[in-house]
């Protein structure tokens, strides 16, 4: 009986951890294959960002964000996605220099990827697909999915909301005491 107990728990564990942004391989600017393990235990604001959108200026918020809470355990992650009016067409070289250049960009950014329908990344399967907290299509660039130091998603803000939101901040700071 007890190894059973034991065995059922370690399957329980298993399934549950499979739900982790942690577990996902993705790609950084640089081409290189990665995954967010090397953020584990930290707070996340994952973002679909977008170099030719009308949100674009909330690069600058999301910079001074990560730089103000990053000692905290904040680790903003910009995730380019073509999919909302074609607005980053640009290839991985392009938008780093984008970023870097207009806006001081020093946060983890990765390579292009989909966001919603038949090609969405297994990453935000996990982020807002049917088991999440979140869950729900993406509507727009610069949506946020906060995610907790366990790598399961807790919060989630749509494009309309500044990264200088108190909402916002209140929920990261939050998440940072936990």
């Amino acid at each position: 009986m007890k190894r059973l107990t034991i065995l059922t728990a370690m399957l329980t564990s298993s399934v549950l951890s499979a739900n982790s942004v942690y577990e996902h391989k993705v790609a950084d600017l640089n081409g290189q294959e990665t995954s967010l393990q090397e953020h584990k235990g930290k707070v996340l604001l994952i973002v679909n960002v977008a170099s030719r959108c009308g949100f674009t200026k909330q690069y600058k918020g999301l910079e001074e964000m990560y730089l103000k809470y990053k000692n905290q355990g904040l680790v903003v992650c910009g995730f380019p996605c073509n999919q909302f009016g074609k607005q980053e067409p640009g290839s991985d070289k392009e938008i780093k220099e984008f970023c870097t250049t207009n806006f001081g960009v020093t946060f983890p950014m990765y390579s292009k990827i989909e966001v919603n329908g038949a090609g969405r990344h297994s990453l935000y399967e996990t982020l807002v697909g049917k088991d999440s907290p979140t869950k729900g299509n993406i509507k727009w660039n610069f949506t946020k999915i906060l995610v907790g130091r366990d790598g399961k998603p807790i919060d989630r803000f749509g494009s309309l909301t500044s990264p200088s939101s108190t909402k916002l901040r209140k929920a990261i700071e939050k998440a940072l005491e936990e």
